[in-house]
């Protein structure tokens, strides 16, 4: 392929609930939609619910105020809000950014006292310019908003004759008083750089610690469509030592802590195809969600007040080779009731890594990908309300089928990847259980014919299901299903008014389970909202 390398359920298990949301405008009759695009086109909309927001005194605290030309990050202060108290039932970020002329996607961040608080990317703008917005609920960050904090924020960005979009973006916080529903971490900690790693020095008395990775592949390199990556001898642009598997795991000590499947994100310029996206971004672009990891059974060991180390890396990616961000926080909540905590890890046993890619050259080439990762932990504690033990299974698989053919003209992935965690917990208590499914899959063609159209047909798919039981009791449970599909071309090697672009994008999102329902969807063409339902 030529390609420009360039329901509270749900959101308590992943520790997250966020939205991305655009202008809200009634959607167009087929009357009013263009054959082509044009050179304007609704604002960046997504389906996700918004944040919900309590209905409490509310105070507003600007975080950032900034244009970003090139490389330069926007640092500032922040001070804690005032009228609001020291708690809050709820904490949410909104980004707000406006951008015109022609630019690529660009991916940022948002640090306050060093913990990251968004990752993001940008949309790609019409010459008369587009305005999105990002809402996150980032109320478990509270423990860092309590306290004056250093501020950075960059996205990366070129400016020059032919790139003129100046991305132009205010970030705030707004602080809702009260007590939250679930309890939030009592400490957010980010690592340490030491001569001999990153290390983490965890109170001693922490009774569950979460870290949080922001991992992503950049954008400028084949990391950024790891998905697409073969080992030789296969004749593709990419290439990988051993395919295209990716597993982000975490260490502590030099001991395997944790594995997960990173999410198969594309950017607003992906698949060489901006037209795709320019409405209706892939799940997660503007909101990357992070992969987490429950370190509890590790407790035992990181509370005896030392600096341990802890790593984080992607298997897969090339000796040598650049190309992942892999920004990370530890949330700490403690017993109150003791100032030191003692335990063990009791087992940690990880099958090795199966990893197979087979290549079959032939007038359409082919690699079949299959591969997967099984990890258990365990651990206990003794604590002010007896002994505590956690046992962590994770199970990840990746199965692939990549064709293409000779020039890369067409250029095609099937794959799927799931990602099984369990915890339980157990002690003197009820036994606690939650099992996560998560399945990902993207299953696109991109093809150029001799007419030298560039065609795209995309589907893009983030599934969830969580189940609590107790004692074998079910007591709550969630399924999430975020599903976004795409068909645009345009004609390439030409000047920006003779592309004749066309493409239809849509996009549905359900989320289900005993907290409630929520279903909306989303459709366009050439650009224009056509549809906007919500079915709960």
């Amino acid at each position: 392929m030529r390609r420009r390398i360039v329901m509270s359920m749900l959101a308590g298990a992943t520790l997250m609930a966020s939205a991305l949301f655009g202008t809200g405008a009634a959607t167009a009759q087929a009357a009013d939609v263009p054959a082509e695009f044009g050179t304007d086109w609704h604002d960046p909309v997504t389906a996700a619910p918004p944040v919900d927001r309590p209905q409490t005194t509310s105070c507003q605290v600007d975080l950032a105020d900034a244009q970003f030309r090139d490389f330069t990050p926007y640092r500032g202060t922040y001070t804690p809000p005032q009228g609001c108290g020291d708690h809050w039932s709820k904490v949410v970020l909104r980004l707000d950014g406006k951008v015109k002329g022609r630019q690529y996607d660009r991916l940022g961040y948002v640090h306050v006292g060093g913990v990251e608080i968004l990752r993001t990317s940008t949309p790609e703008p019409s010459p008369d310019g587009i305005e999105w917005h990002v809402e996150k609920d980032v109320t478990r960050y509270s423990d860092t908003f309590r306290s004056a904090q250093d501020v950075e924020m960059l996205i990366g960005n070129v400016v020059d004759d032919t790139y003129t979009g100046v991305l132009d973006v205010h970030v705030t916080l707004t602080f809702y008083a009260g007590r939250p529903a679930e309890r939030t971490p009592d400490r957010v900690l980010t690592l340490a750089d030491t001569p001999g790693g990153t290390t983490l020095t965890a109170p001693r008395n922490s009774e569950r610690i979460v870290a949080e990775v922001y991992a992503t592949g950049s954008g400028g390199g084949c990391e950024e469509f790891w998905y697409l990556t073969v080992a030789d001898p296969a004749s593709y642009s990419c290439k990988a030592d051993h395919g295209p598997y990716r597993e982000v795991q975490i260490k502590v000590d030099g001991q395997l802590a944790g594995i997960a499947s990173p999410f198969p994100n594309v950017w607003t310029g992906g698949w060489s195809d901006p037209f795709l996206w320019y409405v209706i971004p892939a799940p997660g672009a503007f909101d990357v969600r992070p992969v987490q990891y429950d370190l509890t059974p590790f407790a035992g060991l990181l509370d005896d007040g030392r600096p341990h180390r802890v790593e984080v890396s992607v298997v897969g990616v090339p000796a040598g080779q650049q190309g992942w961000s892999t920004p990370v926080n530890v949330l700490v909540w403690q017993d109150a009731h003791r100032a030191r905590l003692t335990g063990a890890l009791t087992a940690d046993r990880a099958t090795d890594i199966a990893n197979s890619s087979v290549y079959t050259p032939g007038p359409e080439n082919r690699v079949n990908t299959e591969a997967g990762h099984r990890l258990t932990v365990s651990g206990y504690l003794d604590t002010s309300h007896g002994r505590v033990t956690t046992t962590v299974t994770r199970a990840l698989a990746n199965t692939s089928v990549h064709r293409w053919t000779d020039g890369e003209n067409t250029d095609a992935l099937d794959a799927t990847w799931t990602d099984d965690e369990t915890v339980t917990t157990g002690g003197h208590g009820p036994a606690r259980t939650t099992h996560t499914h998560r399945t990902y899959s993207l299953n696109g063609t991109t093809t150029i014919g001799a007419d030298n159209r560039l065609r795209t047909v995309l589907t893009l798919g983030d599934r969830a299901s969580v189940t609590e039981r107790r004692d074998g009791r079910r007591t709550a449970w969630s399924w999430l299903d975020d599903t976004y599909g795409g068909d645009a071309a345009y004609t390439i090697n030409v000047p920006r008014d003779q592309r004749h672009a066309v493409g239809t994008s849509s996009e549905r999102y359900r989320l289900h389970g005993s907290g409630g329902c929520y279903d909306r969807s989303l459709a366009t063409s050439q650009g224009v909202l056509t549809e906007d339902r919500e079915r709960c």
